[in-house]
């Protein structure tokens, strides 16, 4: 094959075309984005778990991977319970280790150098224990989750000293760059802002004092470095928000950093703002690659090569961003956890086969949940340490009968065919996929979508034999005698007994997505779970007028916050929302509904039935009892998400 081996250099030549920075030489032009799970010990090191989570995303190809928000000065500034402390005594050893699994692993190690200003001291998103003696910031406010200091000129001076050992440090440990973190409301954004900042001193006033600070310290670290050794640099192309900087003048901080850094990675809003952590962390709501014409703009005014963000996916956009001179580099955050082999998939020509980021928060709620790390599409996501060790060969290569042909099926399927094991995936429908469909039919579920086309291909191109159009029995089973049965059928809608529930102008939830032309102009729907609030987003896209009635005390409870908080501020928009309210009878005109000891009547032309799914316990059992090896998965297990189906489906395959 020679030098023209790989078919993604021929598909995205500029995706893979090499660029120096520095004294480094990128092998491609993608960076696995800074992100930093709670894998860390209470002392601030590694983990063994943190390390091996690093190393799979420089097996996976890219060129660059980039451990996030290291914190230079713990005393004020560890913004989140659990970070990485580079002034903590016996952290080196875990940053070597990491530097040298990165390495050889193929990639190039980056890290994030960061403090937290005044959440240092304060209860924020990531932090709510554990916090600073002291909150820190650039001027003396009150805030609801406390009170702020004046960061004392001593104090900067000190932090400024904190940044050039922690560069040291980072590059003695073997890291090939390091980043610094200047954007996302952390310590340089609170400095740089106009209405934070109300100093009188050199770090207060005009931009170029604002600025002060942050140029004081990237001169630190170039001095605790060298001066080849390279730095990139994390700025806002926009805040966002009232408090922050405009584009206009973070292009002009750009260019105050221009001659100071190697590499400008282009971010926007701030992280502890929930109406903007969506935006900076798009969520599906967003296009892919929204945040990419802020670093289009100051790729304009600068020299120095400039990278982007903003929940990028698709080796094909990449490219074309990078062809058409809006950036440099792509960074790539959560779909790296999705798959973090995306760029070798890219490289070898088979993107189709990439796993698709679903945009669902489930890594950052379980981060705030268990401090480790997860993926609603990976099941080996944070489970990277057993992973790499490998598993032995099953004992015995069996004949395995699996039910169902959803995710959890699938998955199933796949695994235990790639384990060797004869594999016949029954399904009684048409088309493998189950419930996807109906998850996938809002118009912003499209990641949904584009997952069960990947998954299907798998299995297309995998030894499993598939029947569709087949529906299982326990006759059926009994004849077809397998050494091991896994269930996998899923779950149904649950039609609780209201009265009138069974008129013509109710439609189940799942139908309703996916026939939205069955439904009047003004639709009620029951339930303010995921189900129907998200319905009300779709339905309302569709001209619908809607009403969403839940019995709890708000809509979207169980959703992970992150996930609410891009998703509500679109609910609010789409839907009038009734709360606290119990449905008693559909009637002909709308739903009769009580609240606060008082009837109401919703008014509708169609009636959505979104009150949650059930699952079918005699069905599983009556196939279960049929053999003396049987496994239950996904929702006839317990109802669940996307990531439970996906996960119990890997695990049970890998026990067979």
């Amino acid at each position: 094959m020679g030098a023209k081996k790989w078919k993604g250099k021929e598909m995205y030549p500029h995706l893979f075309s090499p660029l120096r920075i520095g004294n480094i030489r990128m092998k491609n032009r993608i960076i696995a984005a800074p992100t930093s799970p709670s894998m860390i010990t209470t002392e601030g090191h590694f983990t063994p778990e943190m390390i091996a989570y690093l190393e799979e995303k420089a097996k996976g190809g890219v060129g660059v991977v980039t451990y996030g928000e290291a914190i230079v000065h713990s005393a004020t500034g560890k913004s989140h319970n659990k970070q990485l402390q580079l002034d903590s005594f016996g952290v080196k050893q875990g940053m070597a280790q990491a530097a040298r699994a990165i390495h050889n692993a193929g990639a190039y190690a980056n890290i994030q150098l960061s403090h937290g200003g005044k959440y240092g001291g304060l209860a924020s998103v990531g932090g709510d224990q554990d916090q600073c003696d002291v909150a820190y910031g650039p001027s003396h406010e009150m805030t609801p989750a406390g009170e702020v200091q004046e960061m004392p000129k001593e104090l900067i001076l000190e932090i400024v000293e904190s940044y050039k050992k922690a560069g040291k440090l980072c590059k003695d440990c073997g890291f090939d760059m390091v980043q610094v973190h200047a954007a996302h409301g952390w310590l340089f954004s609170q400095f740089l802002s106009p209405v934070l900042n109300q100093r009188t001193d050199e770090f207060g006033g005009s931009l170029e004092n604002r600025a002060r600070f942050l140029l004081m310290a990237l001169d630190a670290v170039r001095e605790g470095v060298g001066p080849a050794f390279p730095i990139e640099i994390r700025l806002s192309g926009d805040d966002l928000t009232e408090s922050g900087l405009g584009l206009e003048d973070c292009v002009k901080v750009a260019e105050m950093v221009d001659d100071k850094v190697d590499l400008i990675n282009v971010s926007c809003g701030n992280h502890e703002d929930p109406d903007m952590f969506c935006r900076t962390h798009p969520s599906a709501f967003y296009p892919r690659g929204v945040n990419v014409y802020l670093a289009a703009e100051i790729k304009k005014h600068v020299k120095t090569p400039v990278a982007c963000v903003g929940s990028l996916n698709d080796p094909a956009q990449m490219e074309e961003i990078i062809a058409s001179g809006q950036a440099d580099v792509v960074e790539i955050g959560r779909a790296m956890l999705a798959d973090p082999y995306l760029a070798k998939k890219a490289l070898c020509g088979c993107a189709e086969d990439i796993t698709p980021c679903l945009r669902c928060y489930e890594c950052f709620g379980e981060t705030g949940t268990s401090e480790t790390v997860k993926c609603s599409v990976n099941p080996t996501m944070g489970q990277q340490l057993p992973e790499k060790y490998g598993r032995p060969e099953p004992e015995m290569k069996k004949r395995v009968l699996i039910v169902g042909g959803g995710p959890a099926g699938m998955q199933a399927a796949l695994t235990a065919a790639a384990r060797g094991h004869q594999v016949t995936l029954a399904e009684k429908a048409d088309r493998l996929g189950g419930n996807l469909y109906a998850a996938s039919a809002p118009y912003f579920k499209k990641d949904i979508a584009d997952f069960c086309e990947v998954m299907k291909k798998r299995v297309a191109r995998s030894a499993v034999e598939v029947r569709l159009n087949t529906e299982v029995t326990p006759e059926f089973v009994e004849a077809f005698d397998p050494d091991a049965l896994i269930v996998a059928i899923g779950s149904k809608e649950l039609v609780p007994r209201i009265k009138g529930i069974d008129g013509a102008n109710v439609v189940m939830a799942a139908d309703a997505e996916l026939h939205p032309e069955k439904l009047g102009k003004r639709v009620a729907i029951m339930g303010g779970g995921l189900v129907g609030t998200e319905a009300a987003v779709s339905f309302a896209r569709e001209g619908k007028t809607c009403a969403v009635i839940e019995m709890r005390d708000q809509v979207a409870a169980d959703a992970n916050s992150f996930y609410r908080g891009g998703l509500m501020p679109e609910v609010e928009k789409s839907a009038e929302i009734y709360t606290n309210t119990m449905v008693k009878e559909v009637t002909e005109n709308g739903v009769l509904c009580e609240r606060g000891g008082e009837e109401l009547l919703i008014e509708a032309d169609s009636v959505v039935c979104a009150l949650g799914y059930r699952s079918e316990y005699d069905k599983v059992d009556a196939l279960c009892e049929k053999v003396d090896e049987s496994y239950v998965i996904g929702d006839c297990s317990k109802v669940g998400l996307i990531y439970h189906a996906v996960n119990q489906g890997y695990y049970t395959a890998v026990r067979l």
